[in-house]
């Protein structure tokens, strides 16, 4: 194992720890896809279907999660340290519990009742995102950019 075409890449699979490496997953659909640990540094997840998937502790590191689906996906403690999640759906219960959003992309994005408690967003951009409802408990907004984005009460931030 180790290379990308080593893995059955579907709807869910089990990937946990899987290396894809700056794969091309541009629409792929990984729902409900166990990726749990899984090294997808760099990777290209363009509009990919990550609905209710698992990826709890993976490594995102400058991926590229534009306009990807993670409705009720669990991203708890995984590291999208500048990964550009523009245009992402992270909504219904999407779980970003600790994970590192530092200097990450998240301009439109609709956060709508995630969850980020604990969430490093130092540096992000959220730009025209939407944070209806969502948690930000003990997250860090050191110098995140929020012009024109919905903050959790359904005010706009000028």
């Amino acid at each position: 194992m180790g290379r990308e075409d080593d893995y059955t890449i579907g709807p869910k699979a089990d990937l946990t720890g899987a290396n894809l490496h700056r794969a091309d997953l541009s629409y792929a659909d990984l729902s409900g896809a166990d990726l749990s640990d899984a090294n997808l540094t760099g990777a290209i997840l363009t509009f990919a279907n990550l609905t209710g998937a698992n990826l709890t502790d993976a490594n995102l590191t400058l991926a590229n999660l534009t306009g990807a689906n993670l409705t009720f996906a669990n991203l708890t403690g995984a590291n999208l340290t500048r990964a550009i999640l523009s245009y992402a759906t992270l909504t219904a219960g999407a779980n970003l519990t600790g994970a590192n959003l530092s200097y990450a992309s998240l301009s439109g994005a609709d956060l709508t009742d995630a969850t980020l408690t604990g969430a490093n967003l130092t540096g992000a951009t959220l730009t025209g995102a939407n944070l209806s409802g969502a948690t930000l408990t003990g997250a860090n907004l050191k110098g995140t950019k929020m012009r024109g984005a919905t903050r959790p009460d359904g005010s706009i931030h000028e």
